[in-house]
């Protein structure tokens, strides 16, 4: 199982469940992506929470899909795709025609961050971190949403670093609405996703679309210009090294 999505009294819930670490392959990304728009579509749905099993939220994309489409063949095509399936998903959840909560446990990172800094509300475990290690996998991208997560300085010193931020940093910020045990987790969300039930559904709709109206920076033009400095790196044999290395558990060697 991958995706999986249910409706319960007028909410959506979609559940990202991959073992081991919820990272998605290409084909993931883009159910993902469909499935979170059609759920919105739904005129019976008035809110949407996405939220995971297992041992995090997720880690971002499936990098051994990636690496052996590359040694099986020395093209991009699972890179393209990964661009494409994160990009779709991404919007799905900015776009989404309700409200989407993201209940995020353990690790968000890479792709994570982009899911949950396009929803519009956040709530975490008490053991959730988050995390942008795309430097470290030679690619980059989701900067864009990692800025609507914390302040700008300190989103570029996790960029460049790779540190990882607790759901507490998260919260002092604003950006993450409550830090609740884990067994409280998914209780969390809901009680937000039904709080928002309660108002007209035809206001809560247009209240999205003129949020998502008046955003100061336009996240799907942002997030596409990081992603061609992720191909860009990959031409230059960044991107191939970086992936290799972690396939095969060791440090990677850069000579650029």
């Amino acid at each position: 199982m991958s995706i999986s999505s249910r409706v319960e009294e007028h909410v959506a819930e979609v559940v990202i469940d991959r073992p081991p670490v919820n990272a998605l392959d290409v084909a993931g990304w883009h159910a993902l992506a469909d499935l979170v728009r059609t759920l919105g579509d739904d005129p019976a749905v008035r809110a949407l929470v996405l939220r995971a099993e297992g041992r995090g939220f997720c880690a971002g994309v499936d990098i051994k899909e990636m690496q052996a489409e590359h040694d099986r063949s020395g093209g991009h095509e699972a890179l393209v795709g990964a661009n494409r399936g994160c990009y779709a998903a991404f919007a799905a959840v900015y776009e989404c025609a309700v409200p989407v909560i993201a209940a995020v446990h353990g690790f968000c990172l890479g792709g994570g961050i982009g899911l949950v800094g396009n929803a519009d509300v956040i709530v975490a475990s008490d053991d959730a971190s988050f995390g942008l290690p795309e430097v470290d996998r030679g690619a980059l991208g989701a900067a864009t949403h990692l800025a609507r997560l914390v302040p700008q300085h300190r989103m570029r010193h996790m960029v460049y670093t790779g540190e990882r931020a607790n759901a507490a940093e998260l919260e002092r910020h604003g950006s993450v609405l409550r830090v609740v045990p884990r067994a409280e987790l998914r209780e969390a969300a809901f009680a937000v996703a039904r709080r928002i039930c309660e108002k007209s559904p035809a206001a809560i709709r247009a209240a999205k679309q003129s949020l998502n109206g008046i955003d100061p920076v336009d996240v799907k033009k942002s997030y596409r210009f990081e992603q061609g400095f992720t191909f860009e790196l990959n031409l230059l044999g960044v991107g191939d090294e970086a992936r290799a290395a972690f396939v095969e558990g060791r440090e990677a060697k850069f000579s650029r």
